[in-house]
């Protein structure tokens, strides 16, 4: 027989209120449970010592018998100090795929070409600029001189 230390539903619609109990994987949910351990609250706030109620003994000892907590079970272990966190997946379903990231780099490329090419007309209208303000003071020496 295969034990399981999981969480069976209870409380009303929209009102969710779970017990913490070791259960044959055979049967339902929320049905035949072997014994109760303790009970979980996720209404109440994170930091209320009432939101995870369990009995880390008995549930360690099922543990050391072969019984196997669920994800959720665990991470209640891992809050309590009782178990150490396994390394979980991190999927990459996230990320974006390889064109995706060709066209962000295509997209970067494009934006310091075309900055750099503002920077250079910038650059060559202020060297026409000091030259055109050069050129009417040539003209007024010469104008000057004559």
């Amino acid at each position: 027989m295969s034990v399981k230390i999981r969480l069976a539903r209870g409380g009303s619609k929209k009102r969710p209120f779970y017990r913490i109990v070791a259960a044959d994987t055979r049967m339902p949910r929320d049905g035949r449970f072997l014994e109760k351990l303790g009970t979980y609250n996720p209404l109440l706030a994170k930091d209320d010592k009432n939101r995870v109620i369990m009995n880390i003994d008995r549930v360690m000892e099922l543990i050391a018998l072969g019984a196997k907590p669920t994800d959720r079970v665990s991470r209640f272990l891992e809050a309590a100090g009782k178990m150490e966190s396994p390394k979980r997946a991190n999927m990459e379903k996230a990320q974006p795929g390889k064109k995706a990231l060709e066209r962000v780099e295509e997209k970067k490329e494009k934006a310091e070409a075309a900055k750099a090419a503002a920077e250079e007309a910038a650059s060559a209208g202020e060297a026409a600029a000091a030259e055109a303000e050069a050129a009417p003071a040539e003209e007024a020496t010469e104008e000057a001189a004559s």
